[in-house]
């Protein structure tokens, strides 16, 4: 049984919770936004208005997804705790707010990040801001629970890659996402316009662009669960060992793909 199915007899007759009902939300979200893509040919700054909502629309798709496998996972006593209630209806508040402004101002072919153009627009980036901070503080809760449940169907490699991955979404994320938001934009140095960007994820090909950094930061959370995973797997001692190894490996590649954008450079030179 891999990490991308539940194991049920650990969860005899569970009922989808709020993760699941959130992932198919994105999913349909995700299929709306790429549809409207084919049909408004508008523009923001050279980027087509739907992809920033579509490829958050994918983002949470793939968090809440996770969220939901490790929740699967979980004893009873935690999965339907007040903890974990709380947390999912938070998460799922920041969530709808960000989506729903991001696809209202692609509707109008406006910027939802980094625009402080009207008082309006400037609470609502702070409204963002917020939202983000819950969206991996609730990663984090996950996580700690997650090594908290001692009856949680999951191996030793498995249960430190969660509790491991998850923690470090959340404090890489805190660090690169939260220096990303005082900048007015993720690129450091000169991005002309015109110049080449990696197809589909739009970074910098001439100058630094924090992007990077802030995608790595986020994906911990499936990376190094999988780790782990496979380290259960394989079987032996080091296990624990291992994932935190690759834990702290992982987390100097993302501190230096954040320290390489502050200097300047692109991720892929590509002009």
């Amino acid at each position: 049984m891999s990490f991308l199915e539940t194991d049920v007899r650990a969860t005899p007759a569970m009922k989808p919770s709020q993760f699941h009902v959130l992932t198919v939300i994105s999913a349909i979200l995700l299929g709306l936004t790429i549809a409207w893509g084919f049909v408004d040919a508008r523009q923001i700054g050279g980027v087509p208005v739907w992809l920033k909502p579509m490829k958050f629309a994918l983002s949470f798709l793939v968090l809440f997804w996770t969220m939901a496998l490790v929740e699967a996972r979980l004893s009873p006593a935690w999965r339907e705790g007040r903890m974990l209630r709380t947390t999912a209806m938070v998460m799922a508040a920041a969530y709808l707010v960000e989506m729903a402004y991001m696809i209202y101002q692609a509707a109008r072919a406006e910027a939802s990040h980094f625009n402080l153009s009207t008082p309006f627009h400037e609470t609502m980036y702070t409204v963002m801001g917020v939202g983000a901070v819950s969206l991996i503080a609730g990663v984090a809760v996950m996580g700690w629970v997650a090594r908290r449940d001692g009856a949680a169907a999951m191996g030793v490699g498995l249960r430190e890659g969660v509790w491991l991955g998850f923690a470090s979404t959340f404090v890489l994320t805190f660090i690169v996402a939260g220096y990303l938001s005082s900048t007015g934009g993720p690129f450091v140095g000169l991005h002309p316009e015109g110049a080449p960007t990696l197809p589909l994820l739009g970074w910098s090909g001439v100058t630094g662009d924090l992007r990077p950094a802030h995608f790595a930061a986020i994906h911990a959370m499936q990376v190094l669960p999988l780790l782990g995973l496979w380290l259960d797997r394989r079987g032996g001692a080091g296990v624990l060992r291992g994932v935190r190894i690759g834990a702290a490996v992982y987390a100097v590649l993302t501190l230096a793909l954040f320290v390489q954008a502050l200097m300047g450079l692109p991720f892929l030179p590509l002009g």
